[in-house]
């Protein structure tokens, strides 16, 4: 039977106890389990480096959701980057990834892995030609996707960059942190391998880190699989409970996420402190329509560019702005039911300061949550009457 999301996101890997009966499975908050004789596994359950039925059930979770076959959770959004990367590539191969790529990612791809001679190279994703030309060196066997990107909101056409990446030899990787698999499910428009920092939109909640790898082919999963085990960057049980316990309720967490930034970001353009709002719900964002094809909805994330004030310049006005709100809260991070003000350039992506992938000085980043939205405004509007 073909279910809806948000019955899958409730019920894939959510069996009852068949002991107790219990609706919600218990957390096994265990590092070992019993053998029922030497070699002999019960359920095949060893060692929680290797499996946990609680991190076995958010498995099922993840891959019901994104329409994958194979699910591994991690303890973070990098951790599980650097295990594919380390799956699927050797040295010498090379990754294309886009121009505005997360600014983790980035510093994962080239400071700890380019000494282990893993190339790359960025480009604008948007920008068929480049990237069909990026890619034609023989080298290139992995092209990584953000979409929307972060922070700069960028909206890349899965499937074509899937055709092109696939006629290259390459798999495409996509994050889909910002969109959340009830926004965008990557593997149906093409995509080989999903990536998420598990820690934002699908937790929920702020309050338990991770990631995760979502894919359907089995011979990458068994590699990813391995590296997994080996290394041993796994969720542990009470993060992969508590993620669980956020999934269930993602649907109508990104409802609300995605009503609340489309009213901010509209409220945002009429103001004059605003040089540039960086919404793909905006009909007047360059990837809006790609969006309306790819996503069901546009999502939670605002980044917004501000115009110079009298003496203070666009980048002093930002910094004055994000430390000036009292609902939304200063920090890093995003995808969480409590709005969040993130000034990039100096937080999240301070590791691009410098580079090509370096963003504006004069933008913010709103992770808009799901409180009432006249507060939020409202918040925003003190802010900018402040300056």
């Amino acid at each position: 039977m073909n279910q809806g999301f948000n019955t899958r996101a409730i019920h894939a890997g959510q069996e009852p106890d068949p002991t107790t009966g219990a609706v919600v499975p218990p957390l096994y908050q265990t590092s070992t389990f019993a053998q029922d004789g030497i070699g002999k596994l019960r359920n095949g359950y060893e060692y929680g480096r290797g499996t946990n039925p609680t991190r076995d059930s958010l498995q099922t979770q993840l891959a019901a959701l994104e329409g994958g076959a194979h699910a591994f959770s991690f303890s973070s959004g990098l951790a599980a980057e650097d295990a594919l990367i380390r799956a699927l590539l050797v040295p010498g191969d090379r990754i294309v990834m886009g121009n505005d790529v997360y600014g983790g990612t980035y510093r994962l791809i080239n400071r700890v892995l380019a000494p282990w001679q893993i190339d790359s190279a960025a480009v604008d994703m948007a920008d068929a030609d480049a990237v069909a030309a990026a890619i034609a060196d023989g080298n290139t066997k992995m092209v990584w996707v953000e979409t929307p990107s972060n922070p700069m909101m960028k909206i890349t056409d899965i499937a074509a960059i899937a055709e092109l990446a696939h006629a290259a030899g390459a798999v495409l990787v996509v994050d889909n942190t910002f969109a959340s698999p009830y926004l965008q499910t990557p593997l149906t428009l093409g995509a080989d391998i999903v990536v998420h920092s598990t820690t934002k939109y699908i937790g929920g909640h702020s309050d338990a880190s991770g990631g995760a790898v979502v894919l359907n082919d089995d011979a990458m999963a068994e590699k990813i699989g391995f590296i997994q085990f080996a290394v041993g960057a796994v969720s542990a049980p009470m993060e992969a409970w508590l993620t669980t316990r956020g999934l269930k309720t993602l649907g109508v967490r990104m409802d609300r996420h995605s009503e609340n930034a489309q009213q901010i970001a509209e409220w945002l353009l009429a103001r004059p402190e605003v040089e540039r709002v960086l919404y793909p719900g905006l009909p007047d964002h360059p990837g809006h329509e790609l969006a309306a094809r790819q996503m069901t909805k546009f999502g939670g994330m605002i980044s917004v560019q501000f115009k110079a004030a009298g003496q203070r310049s666009g980048e002093d006005v930002a910094r004055a702005v994000a430390e000036s709100t009292t609902v939304f809260t200063l920090a890093e991070s995003l995808g969480g039911i409590e709005s969040l003000m993130n000034y990039p350039s100096d937080m999240t992506h301070a590791s691009v300061k410098g580079t090509e992938l370096a963003v504006p000085e004069n933008l913010v980043r709103l992770s808009v949550g799901i409180e009432d939205v006249a507060d939020l405004i409202g918040d925003l509007e003190q802010a900018l009457n402040r300056l």
